[in-house]
């Protein structure tokens, strides 16, 4: 989260200082700043045809088993294949577990990458910057969020953040490295603009769009009297004196933080009833709600985080031993909440004819041991694990590369993080030979030479 000052004292006719009007909110926090709009506009981000385009990057923090979730091996020992049973999907096309009953019936949606794999350290972290940056970090260059990278190549279409994080950025992990969620050496300024709510609690409301809590009655009052000040400056833009001052930047910043469709966006309560129990009131349904909801109204590119930590909640960590869960721990929490919400989504994207044009993407860290450990859980696996893809022009029920016989290596199609990379961007229309602005300004590639997207989804 950022918060943004003014670094002049420049003041209006109305005694409104440009410190002042930054002070207002937290502008930095719904992802705008001047310099950010100036690179925009010096890099064409408006580009025409792009404005359609969107991803939704489901993040699942912690690694599901690709033996017990996507990738199931029947005829191998028990303690290779584990407790539960493969079931068809809607077309025929593959194979997954029992888990998932609703990723079956929309099967014919989304299309699986069986033999993703890294040689990098088997921590969370590591795993975490390859699979959302294209990159492991190294010699202190941090590589932005494939997220913010669009951003600063498209930015945005509306007075809406470009890139949203829900419900919050990755916690804690135990590597105590940087998990690539951020704008990387691009600064601050393209760091997401970050939910830090749980939209699945009672009167949710989103914290940067109201006044801190902290602040008392007499701020607040001078802040409605900035706010009146400076709305009717707006209104007046071209024809007050002092349009010099509050310039394209200020009016943007401050349309921002004011904006009724930022608000109308977030607003849950906008949805029936019944849609918001049909992505299950659970954090991870809802956070599915509200990125189907933000990509409508504008959003470019919301990463949603299955979990925030592997810490102090079941997640897909399925070590075995506590604080840790097992195997057969995923059946009762994790996997029924996933399998609703992913699949609410993917069809309500479809029935609104959004689908073609929004990416889901479904990664991990890395994957899971093909022996179950004594604990009933499996430990961490980065030779080779399973993701999948659906919308953004990927054709649905297909199989992308294969596993040994135990799910421990790739037999066939061998797929690298960056690959995984291109293949967002590539859904998006960005040109892969594309450079951003890299550290001590040299050009940067936006993804390693020769890199290509996993062109046989599409």
């Amino acid at each position: 989260m950022l918060n943004v000052t003014g670094r002049g004292s420049i003041t209006t006719c109305d005694g409104v200082t440009r410190r002042d009007f930054l002070q207002i909110g937290t502008l930095g926090a719904l992802g705008f700043s001047m310099a950010k709009l100036a690179a925009l506009q010096a890099a064409g981000a408006q580009a025409p045809g792009s404005k359609d385009k969107a991803c939704i990057l489901i993040f699942n923090l912690g690694a599901p088993s690709q033996l017990d979730c996507w990738d199931m091996k029947p005829d191998a020992p028990r303690e290779i294949r584990g407790p539960f049973s493969p079931i068809d999907v809607k077309g025929g096309g593959f194979q997954i577990s029992e888990l998932f009953p609703l990723h079956a019936k929309i099967g014919d949606q989304f299309s699986l990458v069986r033999s993703v794999h890294h040689t990098a350290a088997a921590v969370h972290d590591t795993g975490h910057q390859m699979m959302q940056t294209g990159r492991l970090f190294t010699g202190g260059i941090n590589t932005p969020h494939a997220g913010c990278a669009f951003e600063f190549l498209k930015g945005r279409t509306n007075e809406l953040p470009a890139h949203v994080v829900l419900p919050e950025p990755m916690g804690p992990t135990g590597g105590n490295m940087p998990h690539g969620q951020d704008g990387g050496f691009l600064g601050k300024a393209y760091d997401p603009f970050a939910l830090m709510a749980d939209p699945s609690k009672p009167n949710f409301k989103v914290p940067d769009l109201l006044p801190p809590a902290e602040i008392g009655e007499a701020r607040l009052q001078r802040r409605r009297e900035l706010r009146d000040v400076i709305e009717g400056a707006i209104k007046n833009f071209e024809a007050s004196p002092n349009a010099d001052l509050m310039d394209a930047n200020f009016e943007a910043a401050f349309r921002l933080m004011t904006s009724p469709t930022a608000r109308e966006a977030f607003d849950l309560e906008k949805e029936p009833l019944k849609v918001r129990e049909r992505y299950g009131m659970t954090r991870f349904g809802q956070c599915c709600l509200l990125a189907r909801r933000l990509v409508e109204r504008g959003v470019r590119f919301v990463t949603l985080n299955t979990f925030i930590t592997v810490f102090n909640e079941i997640t897909w960590d399925i070590h075995g031993s506590k604080p840790f869960t097992s195997i057969a721990g995923m059946k009762e929490i994790v996997a029924p909440m996933y399998d609703q919400g992913y699949s609410a989504l993917i069809e309500d994207l479809r029935d609104r004819g959004m689908l073609d044009t929004t990416l889901v993407a479904n990664l991990a860290e890395f994957g899971r041991t093909p022996k179950v450990n004594p604990a009933g859980g499996r430990d961490h696996w980065p030779q080779c694990w399973t993701v999948y893809f659906a919308g953004g022009g990927v054709k649905g029920g297909r199989v992308i590369g294969k596993s040994d016989d135990i799910g421990a290596y790739p037999a066939e199609r061998p797929v690298e993080p960056k690959e995984i990379i291109a293949t967002i961007f590539h859904s998006l229309g960005l040109d892969l030979d594309t450079h951003l602005p890299g550290p001590q300004g040299r050009p940067f590639p936006l993804v390693d030479f020769g890199t290509q997207a996993i062109k046989e989804l599409f």
